[in-house]
């Protein structure tokens, strides 16, 4: 699988990631997490995304890949307590955070750790940011990001504070093509796409959480030729075009399916032609209101 430099860390990381949120892993047993990152490391993966408030996911990952872990970049998040007896976004939970996802996760060290969905005001507390970076410090971790959209991505982006960023970029939610990734470029900052294939929203309604129903109204609206195409022409259209946006180096897709990731894998395989690019960039011009943000 293809491999980009992900930005200043100098990580090579592999263009498909595993992402555990939404993806049903906190339900999911043991074995099935085995296998599933088994068939990850297997198809050239070596991205995992979690969160300490994805369930079970931390727990699962650590179990099932502590005999990998040298194969895997491993990324988590802090801020929000999830259990832990704090208040969100307070200095004193992050280095508690990361010291129970380090032990959830049995590693000595993190890749990257990311400031979770907090908005600008947050990323504006100086001894928030300090309290991460002395966790870097200490290491913790090697790097640190942030995961968010809009406004706060960009300040995210241009602030200096971190190497690392997720953003949401996908068919129906593209504000952070032309708003947050040249800064991201400028500073050379690693850059992760969640929702890469916007929770296939073209699928309709009811296949769709309620929350993520802008990305069905939005791709009615954008009205896609491809999306009237069979699943997998639609799918593969939807996960080349993310990681065919100029900055971004990798693309996480969550399942707790072994086949479907290694169909996602092959799907990678070939990049999206330009003229396809061309026009779903301009689609997305002609058509998008400026209440179309990207969404957390």
């Amino acid at each position: 699988m293809e491999k980009r430099r992900f930005g200043k860390t100098g990580f090579r990381v592999s263009v498909l990631g595993f992402g555990a949120a939404g993806s049903g892993l906190k339900a999911a047993p043991l074995t099935t997490v085995e296998r599933l990152l088994g068939k990850a490391r297997d198809s050239g993966l070596n991205v995992i995304d979690t969160a300490p408030c994805y369930g079970e996911s931390e727990e699962l990952i650590g179990r099932a890949a502590q005999c990998w872990r040298k194969h895997f970049y491993i990324l988590t998040k802090c801020g929000h307590a999830a259990g832990l007896d704090f208040a969100d976004w307070t200095p004193g939970l992050i280095e508690k955070s990361i010291e129970r996802s380090l032990k959830r996760l049995r590693t000595d060290y993190l890749d990257v750790v990311q400031l979770h969905s907090c908005g600008e005001a947050e990323l504006r507390q100086v001894d928030l940011v300090a309290a991460l970076k002395r966790a870097q410090d200490k290491g913790m971790t090697r790097y640190v990001g942030y995961s968010g959209d809009g406004r706060a991505a960009f300040y995210a982006a241009h602030c200096g504070a971190f190497e690392t960023l997720q953003i949401s970029i996908n068919l129906a939610d593209q504000e952070a093509i032309d708003l947050v990734l040249p800064v991201a470029i400028e500073h050379d900052l690693g850059v992760i796409a969640k929702r890469p294939i916007a929770n296939a929203a073209w699928l309709g309604l009811n296949f769709i959480r309620p929350n993520r129903r802008a990305y069905w109204r939005r791709l009615r609206k954008l009205g896609y030729d491809f999306l009237r195409s069979d699943q997998r022409r639609t799918l593969e259209t939807a996960l080349r075009f993310t990681l065919s946006v100029p900055g971004v180096h990798t693309a996480i897709v969550g399942t707790t399916k072994p086949a479907r990731l290694e169909q996602n894998a092959a799907l990678v395989e070939r990049s999206l032609e330009h003229s396809q690019y061309h026009e779903i960039r301009t689609r997305w011009r002609q058509v998008a209101s400026p209440e179309w943000v990207g969404l957390k």
